[in-house]
């Protein structure tokens, strides 16, 4: 398990969890290339907390790595329950609905793109932003259904049609090769589905590259990072990460370090503690919340997302990289992980349409993987990066233009620096320096 530290000598993650689904169970991990132990699955089911203990999910099978050295994707699927959507439907027809346990819904259970767009003040931007974009979702394995399921995604919500023969939807390899793609895995899919999906709600006039790799493991995926890059992306979203290790500055160099190109990672859904390449300092790290309606002015409230000591958004202070020149903050002497946030509570999760290996048909997903891609939505939503630019910098130059989410904690950290774990005014670990309200925050 991972243990606490203070700041000034942060904890290094050696994320373990038991589950019996997993072949791989409970023995030692050592990440190829990372050099300490890759973190396992969530537990197979978890429920949430006191307001939405009814709510159940699982985490997907990417979050279980196939193979030593393996990075893990981060999210969970709901499988039971009444989620926050539901629940805010009822209330406004009388009409009640619960999630069955392992079946497909026929139609949405989760948010979907008016929610999210309403939620973080872009139904105007998404109408007009993105247009000529490229927006790229890079991820592990093969979706053979990729954009089959996107489609049937933008159709039902009315999105535009965004496909393969009409130059807006591209599915290539880590090399770049559009016919000789990896070996399918459905529970990637499942991680692809939702990241296509988030990209499509916040920005629907992107264009979307689907970038996979070979494996999960950091060489074939920060491959299919360059290649993204290469093809033009100037926005590429990462869904998955693993434990840090001294060899984490050298990936940063290999990988991440693209001037001009913004480039989003979730933090992690294991509750306080740095994780790699959200903790790189040429990206932005993405944390997580739990979205929920309110008699507020923006009409919406949001919270640190946890649900348990080891079930919550990543954050904290990396043991290897250096503290970027835009990062203030005085608790941590390195890179301190997060950046900014969205939704990742799957009890407030979002709508995904899903088909290969599962039945066809309307899951809800949450995760930080849910929260990455909304970011880079964001990101392309507010423009091109400068050329010379580190796009992670930029919320950094205008806090004021986030929604500050000040409620909440995802663990346990030195006393000294509590705001590595736990939410307050201005910035903190868990949510960094808040949501996006509107795209002012995401521009150079």
């Amino acid at each position: 398990m991972r243990t606490t530290t203070s700041p000034s000598t942060p904890a290094i993650s050696g994320r373990w969890r038991r589950t019996a689904a997993s072949a791989l169970g409970t023995a030692a991990l050592v990440l190829a290339g990372l050099g300490t132990a890759a973190h396992a699955s969530a537990a197979p089911t978890a429920t949430a907390p006191a307001t939405t203990a009814e709510v159940t999910w699982t985490a997907t099978p990417c979050a279980t790595p196939k193979h030593q050295g393996d990075l893990t994707c981060h999210s969970y699927r709901v499988t039971g329950g009444t989620t926050a959507f539901q629940k805010e439907r009822a209330a406004e027809t009388g009409t009640a609905a619960r999630v069955t346990p392992k079946a497909a819904a026929a139609s949405p259970t989760g948010y979907g793109p008016s929610d999210l767009q309403d939620a973080y003040g872009l139904t105007d931007a998404a109408t007009a932003g993105g247009s000529g974009e490229t927006l790229a979702i890079v991820d592990a394995y093969d979706d053979p259904n990729a954009a089959a399921d996107l489609a049937k995604y933008r159709s039902y919500y009315g999105l535009p049609a965004c496909t393969v023969a009409g130059g807006c939807f591209k599915k290539v390899s880590q090399s770049g090769s559009t016919t000789a793609l990896p070996t399918a895995d459905s529970g990637w899919a499942e991680e692809e589905s939702l990241d296509l999906d988030m990209a499509s709600a916040v920005c629907p006039l992107c264009k979307i590259l689907l970038v996979e790799a070979t494996s999960a493991s950091m060489a074939n995926l920060g491959k299919a990072v360059n290649e993204a890059v290469a093809l033009g992306a100037k926005f590429v979203s990462n869904s998955y990460g693993g434990s840090e290790s001294a060899s984490d500055t050298s990936y940063d160099t290999s990988y991440f370090k693209h001037p001009g190109v913004a480039i989003t990672v979730s933090a992690g859904d294991e509750g306080y503690g740095a994780e790699y390449p959200a903790a790189s300092k040429y990206v932005t790290s993405v944390g997580g919340t739990a979205l929920s309606t309110s008699s507020t002015t923006r009409g919406w409230t949001e919270k640190v997302w946890n649900t348990s000591s080891t079930e919550g958004t990543g954050s904290g202070c990396s043991a290897y990289d250096t503290k970027p020149t835009w990062q203030t903050d005085t608790g941590c002497a390195k890179r301190t992980v997060s950046d900014v946030s969205a939704v990742a509570d799957p009890a407030t999760g979002v709508s995904v349409y899903d088909s290969y290996g599962v039945t066809a048909g309307w899951y809800t997903f949450g995760g930080t993987s849910a929260s990455s891609p909304i970011i880079a939505a964001v990101y392309a939503l507010a423009g091109t990066p400068d050329s010379s630019d580190y796009p992670a910098a930029y919320p950094y130059a205008d806090p004021s233009a986030l929604n500050d989410v000040t409620t909440g904690s995802n663990g346990t950290c030195s006393s000294t620096a509590a705001y590595l774990c736990t939410a307050r005014s201005g910035y903190d670990g868990p949510t960094g320096l808040g949501t996006p309200q509107g795209t002012d925050a995401f521009t150079g």
